[in-house]
């Protein structure tokens, strides 16, 4: 039992947003309730309080869509020439990579992002998992480290026919194996998905047979979609159907599946995505990293499509994510009016939406009976907070590495920047180790 207390408090309620002087009251692993931190001091008296000295105190961040094993690439060289486009990206860089993965590599690679998570204030992540030669346990080995480490995640592999059918069907069943798994959980601190890469990588007989395997399953797909112009020119010569419009004929779209990017689609295409109640996820980052365009986000809003917002491995930062959601769309349509009410929209509503399709309870808002997941963000503003500012607040000041404690679950995970259950330096030792060795093995490649 538990109260964060003296802090502004930021709630993602809209029917009671900020408090100024407030305070969080945590049993097990619930939001028993909130108030002034007076009131909640004198109600539960007996509780052990944690003073956040004025700081921010709000909801811990949900990332709709990451990569884990992306984490190891960084600072790696490339081998060969320059990539001058999506394709040679994903040939030269991260099909090259996930190759050489190990699940010793998928360990460490989920030990450091999970703990940048951690450290950035995210307290839940969809995550979509490659390795073609190490698919077998892959998913359970990413799913204990987020258990040592006290993190919500939800996980799927990427089928592809990239590597032929036998490692397609690895991945099928990975998939199928882990979904079965944490349906038997009742923790309600992981989740499986049905993953898949991308139409342009899976055949007709792929897609159909996942369609096969995932009949009676609780769950829904999570698969990038329309990403790069290559995937519908692909669909469009060899199907003679746009991505959407393929991905439904094998029942791919739903209220439970994540259709991640989403740029090069038309307003038909848009419509089954509405039609069906299935979540886009925006990557603007990443997006701009790859340079494939910019994802029509401010027209699937308006046109009542939930869009949530993801990182796609290029960040653990949410925040980051967000003040770049905030301007993107602001530049590819020359208008300044938009973008600061969508990306706000899309990290705090629509993210809770994604979440609350798989888990039990609310996340990424405080309120009683919500999951108790709340961050202390170490920033004291300048000029007024309350209800009317936290969004220039939130992409104006406020930063993932300013976050001071993390609270997953009603349990402190993460006190002064410090993790509170495992040794840090030591993970990250072995990372560097492992992400060495891997780099190795690349450049031989």
């Amino acid at each position: 039992m538990l109260l964060i207390g003296n802090g502004r408090l930021i709630t993602h309620d809209s029917l009671n947003p900020y408090i100024e002087d407030g305070c969080v009251v945590i049993n097990g692993n619930i939001i028993e309730d909130l108030g002034t931190t007076d009131d909640m001091k004198a109600k539960y008296h007996d509780y052990e309080y944690i003073d956040a000295n004025g700081k921010v105190i709000m909801p811990g961040f949900i990332n709709s869509h990451m990569h884990i094993y992306s984490s190891f690439a960084r600072g790696m060289a490339v081998p060969g020439k320059p990539s001058e486009n999506f394709m040679e990206i994903l040939e030269n860089l991260w099909w090259t990579l996930d190759k050489k993965l190990t699940l010793e590599d998928v360990k460490y690679s989920a030990y450091s992002t999970y703990i940048e998570c951690i450290k950035n204030g995210v307290t839940t992540v969809f995550d979509h998992h490659a390795s073609p030669n190490a698919i077998e346990g892959s998913l359970f080995t990413i799913n204990d480290v987020a258990k040592d480490l006290g993190i919500r995640t939800c996980l799927c592999y990427e089928v592809s026919d990239r590597d032929g059918k036998l490692i397609a069907d690895k991945g099928i069943e990975e998939n199928v194996n882990f979904i079965k798994y944490a349906s038997k959980d009742d923790s309600d601190m992981f989740k499986g998905m049905f993953g898949l890469h991308a139409a342009f990588t899976l055949s007709n007989e792929t897609l159909d047979k996942c369609a096969k395997e995932m009949q009676g399953l609780d769950s829904g797909y999570h698969v990038h979609v329309a990403e790069g112009i290559d995937d519908l020119k692909y669909n469009l010569g060899k199907y003679g159907k746009r991505v959407v419009e393929r991905l439904n004929d094998f029942n791919v779209l739903g209220d439970k599946t994540i259709a991640v990017h989403c740029i090069h689609v038309n307003h038909a295409e848009m419509n089954l995505l509405k039609d069906s109640n299935t979540f886009v996820v925006h990557n603007p980052e990443s997006n701009m990293g790859n340079a494939v365009g910019c994802s029509p986000v401010i027209e699937f809003l308006n046109r009542g499509i939930n869009v949530g917002l993801g990182t796609d491995g290029y960040t653990s930062d949410m925040l980051e994510s967000l003040k770049v959601a905030n301007i993107i769309h602001k530049h590819h349509l020359c208008d300044p009016r938009y973008g600061f009410m969508e990306s706000q929209k899309m990290l705090i509503d629509n993210n809770q939406k994604i979440a609350k399709a798989y888990f039990k309870n609310d996340l990424g808002i405080i309120r009683k009976g919500s999951y108790a997941d709340v961050i202390v963000v170490d920033y004291k503003p300048h000029t007024p907070m309350n209800e009317n500012t936290l969004g220039g607040h939130m992409i104006f000041g406020l930063s993932g590495r300013s976050v001071d404690t993390t609270i997953i679950n009603g349990k402190v995970v993460m006190k002064d920047r410090k993790l509170v259950n495992v040794d840090e330096d030591e993970i990250l030792e072995q990372s560097r180790i492992f992400s060495s060795k891997l780099w190795n093995r690349v450049q031989k490649n």
